[in-house]
């Protein structure tokens, strides 16, 4: 029986700001060796083969929104499968149970965040394996890292006192790996408790990974969570498939109440078994999180890209843009972007999120949204703007295409300057290529794509009274959006 990966995509990421948005979670953000966790994710869960020795298909659960987000990470890394899309976030109980209504029943299931970064794949493979014949017998299995010091930003996972061996000495938790029964699940602590936990002895880190049959998960959620279950199931039912995309009723799938499988199931149910887990993890739930992935110089300095420090001590740098320099600071982390800067002290990063609800209060647009905007087709960057003009650079990856469109309010010039572009422009068809530049009209039908093997890259200068996102008349498009962006 071939195990069946499950990516949860969900999450915004605010904490990892300004990398970090609600255009573009972190989970799709290159922050480790210049890929993005989800697709480290991929790759890790490619260890997972089926009867007959092939990396088994993935399924992932996301928001509509990020659908290419996902689906460019399985084609980059080479993964198969299929998209469940979520109309909207309703938490980890019904994107699982969505998960397990389209799989079969005897299916083994095994529930990823898309965000963590397990470093040791061979060793989590092993964990994995561990926890399938109790799966098999229709337990539910999650797994928890053994913790390495008391920490406040984790969940923890108590085990049994049942795990006392014939002396009635406690069991060490740090040689064991089979699966041991759960005794309750333990909110994020203060540090007081978590050191207490810790001496303790039995407690590992919530993981949030999951390995179960598909049916008893989904029994499981009828016992304890019916109302879940019975609108998941209703919603599958009515799901419609393009592609490798399937998307539920999202009128029914609306109604669902959100909530973490945690609290639904886990919490509840007496099958519940954890496997420890001894390798390196991390949610990457903090820049302190994404630093400690980073190798320290001899001063306790973390650079990514193009950062330089000087008389500088324990200081994280990011810069993926341009030059950054600390100069005799200590214990920062400097994060740099094309167009916002965050620098904080480290003991204050669990505070990033606030920031972001407050520059989001404030109307402030690089809270939420990046200037380089992803798009199924390519990508495009707003380089600058003013009034009645807007200049971006658009990138058009080799074979794909922008939708026929045209627009009320203002004109486009476009200058190719890599590639090659065949240019629909009214009733005539061309090609353009390096240094050659074409003009579309205000109300003109047009459209923009890539015939050849390389990407496509044009200076676009737009002009006119209007130039919003939402000024796109779309007569026909290849990846079904309507409307404008």
């Amino acid at each position: 029986m071939s195990i069946i990966p499950v990516i949860l995509c969900g999450g915004s990421g605010t904490r990892l700001w300004p990398l970090s948005r609600k255009s573009l979670p972190k989970q799709f953000a290159p922050l480790i060796d210049n890929k993005s966790l989800i697709e480290h994710t991929l790759i890790r869960l490619q260890a997972f083969k089926d009867d007959n020795g092939v990396s088994s298909p993935v399924m992932c659960v996301a928001a509509e929104e990020h659908r290419f987000f996902v689906q460019s990470a399985m084609q980059t890394v080479n993964s198969t499968g299929q998209i469940l899309l979520e109309p909207v976030a309703k938490n980890t109980a019904p994107a699982m149970a969505l998960a397990a209504l389209k799989a079969k029943p005897e299916d083994l299931l095994l529930f990823c965040p898309a965000d963590h970064h397990i470093a040791d794949v061979e060793g989590f493979r092993d964990m994995v394996v561990q926890g399938v014949d109790a799966a098999r017998q229709g337990q539910l299995v999650t797994f928890g890292v053994a913790p390495s010091f008391p920490s406040t930003a984790y969940g923890y996972i108590e085990v049994s006192s049942a795990n006392l061996d014939v002396n009635g000495s406690n069991k060490s938790l740090s040689s064991q790996v089979s699966p041991q029964k759960v005794a309750r699940f333990i909110e994020k602590p203060n540090a007081d408790r978590a050191a207490e936990l810790i001496l303790g002895g039995k407690v590992l880190w919530n993981a949030g990974i999951f390995l179960a049959k598909a049916k008893s998960l989904l029994q499981a959620l009828e016992k304890h969570a019916p109302d879940i279950v019975s609108v998941c199931t209703e919603s599958m039912k009515n799901a419609s498939v393009d592609g490798v995309f399937v998307r539920p009723n999202s009128q029914l799938f609306s109604t669902c109440r959100s909530q973490s499988i945690d609290y639904a199931v886990m919490e509840k149910d007496p099958s519940v078994v954890v496997v420890p887990f001894h390798g390196q993890w991390s949610d990457v739930g903090s820049w302190n999180a994404v630093a400690a992935l980073a190798s320290p110089d001899h001063e306790g300095n973390r650079i990514v890209g193009q950062g330089y420090a000087q008389d500088t001590t324990n200081t994280y740098i990011h810069a993926g843009a341009r030059p950054v320099v600390a100069l005799g600071v200590d214990n920062l982390i400097i994060i740099d972007t094309a167009d916002a800067l965050l620098v904080a002290n480290s003991d204050h990063v669990e505070q990033v999120k606030d920031v972001v609800s407050l520059l989001s209060e404030q109307g402030v647009e690089q809270a939420t949204q990046h200037r380089r905007v992803a798009r199924p087709w390519g990508w495009y960057d707003s380089v600058d703007q003013g009034a009645r003009f807007q200049v971006k650079r658009i990138g058009v990856k080799p074979g794909a295409s922008l939708s026929l469109q045209k627009h009320h309010h203002r004109a486009e010039h476009w200058i190719v300057v890599k590639g090659t572009g065949r240019i629909t422009c009214g009733e005539k068809v061309f090609l353009l290529t390096e240094n050659q530049s074409t003009y579309i009209p205000i109300g003109e039908v047009h459209r923009l794509e890539n015939p050849g093997t390389l990407e496509l890259e044009i200076i676009e200068v737009q002009s006119g009274s209007y130039l919003g996102e939402d000024d796109i008349v779309r007569l026909e498009d290849n990846y079904g959006r309507t409307g404008g962006a």
